[in-house]
């Protein structure tokens, strides 16, 4: 169903049975395959496909040129950059059939893929993770990690805002945009204290 409040560009593709929310906007040479369901708010820039079985939260953002294959499901927030590339087999070869083989990848809310970063599939990347640029990602990302590199490695912490963490002796940062604090402990960083609350 395609909600009377959605806009989509006349030249984008939308097969029967889709779910499209409130709000979302769907650019040029878009394909959404039937069996997709996007939710509210969202947008999806030019040429941007999104397969049968995969679901995209509310204020997803994907940007031009990337394939959502079937497997992914984005949590809400979540951006997307340009030419950003997900798979859903691990071995594929064009002779062998593994459509049973589909692996989920899932997006955790407020997560960050950079541009031109590689996600392979299997891989769970947590709340407000921010995966830089060209990153491959290979294996589960810690909420709030930072990501970079091939294949992808720990390089920081980032706050819910986009901004890197620097964590004091007693395991506090504050995010210098929001004042939001975050604690370091055990490996993990949480969130305390929301100012905005």
């Amino acid at each position: 169903m395609i909600h009377k409040k959605a806009w989509i560009h006349e030249s984008a593709i939308v097969d029967d049975d889709c779910e499209v929310g409130a709000g979302t906007r769907i650019w040029h040479f878009c394909h959404l395959i039937s069996g997709c369901q996007i939710g509210k708010d969202c947008s999806l820039g030019q040429n941007v496909m999104v397969a049968k079985g995969v679901v995209l939260g509310n204020n997803v953002k994907v940007q031009n040129n990337v394939s959502l294959y079937e497997g992914l499901f984005c949590d809400d927030d979540v951006f997307i950059g340009p030419s950003a590339v997900f798979t859903n087999v691990t071995n594929p070869r064009s002779a062998v059939s593994r459509k049973h083989e589909y692996k989920k990848t899932i997006l955790k809310k407020g997560v960050t893929v950079g541009a031109n970063a590689t996600v392979l599939c299997g891989v769970e990347v947590g709340e407000y993770a921010f995966i830089g640029a060209g990153a491959v990602v290979t294996q589960n990302v810690l909420p709030y990690s930072l990501v970079v590199g091939i294949p992808a490695r720990h390089a920081g912490w980032m706050s819910e805002h986009g901004h890197r963490l620097r964590f004091r002796p007693d395991g506090i940062a504050v995010c210098p945009e929001t004042k939001n604090e975050y604690r370091f402990f055990c490996g993990k960083v949480v969130k305390i204290v929301d100012k905005n609350e």
